[in-house]
């Protein structure tokens, strides 16, 4: 999933850019209803999650970080200004942070106090990508740089993600986090808002294509999450809420996802009991809300890229000049 701090660009990686732009539809407005694959779905039971006590880190979380915190490439300094404006996040001076999600930390474990019918319980929460089955990020995504997979996971491509922030928009969690100062943009836009790249917990994709477990799932000592095939693993999570008299979330919420939660104690009252804020995703109600878009709605979410858009054209317009021999500014 890595790429280099400061990735050449060649024919290949503009053309991929501008097939990113027709296949998002910068072109033509187009309305977000298609449905895409589901393949794979997890279920992070809240009964059997313990926090992992005596470990500084949550086993999960350390699996994660050791793996894939190297893959996320420290920026360019200086980070170039925005012009007019634009909020540059570095996250790259606190790597350390594992408490909430960020651009280095793609899963974190926060605990809840609850009380439910008269008892009192200790929840510990697991907090990552839903990968949803239609994913509004994917769909609102001017660059093409996000994708449902077979598999299951919602995956961003960070050789074309230009750190617009659509996707944390519209996701009702605001699940990808930006690092400022990294990716394509600073070939053709430095200066313009966008200023990076989005990540977020991919579910272990590139495992999962070769049959393997996530790391945070391999790595969790008491199976309090566990992945297969998405309609086993939600009659899986179905059985498991029957059983305890117990609820679900995932299953409907933003259109339906890939992760089911299972608690003893219902989800408002958990919502109630955790932080919430930049990186920490909530457990309210989330309906999708690019499945009543319109298409001017859409339209007008991605239109700030236009800007960029043109950039990449003229970017590609001077080298391939360039390379004829005519030069740049005829």
């Amino acid at each position: 999933m890595g790429f280099e701090q400061v990735p050449k660009i060649t024919r290949r990686s503009f053309l991929q850019v501008s097939a990113g732009l027709t296949v998002a539809g910068l072109g033509i407005p187009r309305v977000a209803h298609a449905r895409q694959p589901r393949g794979m779905a997890s279920i992070i039971d809240l009964t059997l999650c313990d926090g992992c006590p005596g470990k500084e880190i949550p086993a999960c979380v350390a699996a994660c970080r050791n793996l894939y915190q190297k893959t996320v490439p420290d920026p360019v300094d200086p980070i170039p200004k925005l012009l007019p404006r634009g909020k540059i996040e570095d996250w790259s001076k606190k790597k350390h942070v594992y408490d909430r999600l960020t651009p280095y930390n793609f899963i974190f474990v926060e605990k809840a106090e609850v009380e439910y019918q008269g008892k009192k319980y200790t929840l510990h929460i697991p907090r990552r990508c839903m990968h949803c089955d239609n994913p509004a990020c994917a769909t609102i995504c001017p660059f093409a740089a996000n994708h449902k997979m077979k598999n299951g996971a919602v995956v961003i491509n960070d050789n074309l993600c230009v750190g617009g922030a659509k996707c944390r928009t519209v996701c009702p969690w605001a699940i990808p986090q930006r690092q400022s100062g990294v990716g394509p943009y600073l070939y053709f836009a430095p200066t313009l808002a966008g200023n990076g790249v989005m990540f977020k917990c991919h579910l272990c994709y590139d495992l999962l294509r070769e049959d393997k477990t996530p790391v945070c799932m391999e790595a969790c000592p008491t199976g309090a999450m566990i992945i297969g095939e998405r309609d086993e693993i939600l009659a899986d999570a179905l059985g498991r809420a029957v059983h305890i008299n117990g609820f679900i979330y995932g299953k409907d919420e933003n259109g339906g996802t890939s992760t089911f939660y299972v608690s003893p104690v219902p989800f408002d009252i958990i919502d109630k009991a955790i932080s919430h804020g930049a990186g920490l995703p909530h457990f309210k109600p989330a309906k999708r809300r690019m499945a009543e878009a319109s298409a001017l709605e859409t339209w007008v979410m991605a239109s700030p890229f236009i800007g960029i858009a043109a950039g990449v054209a003229g970017a590609f317009s001077i080298l391939s000049k360039r390379k004829s021999g005519k030069g740049g500014n005829e």
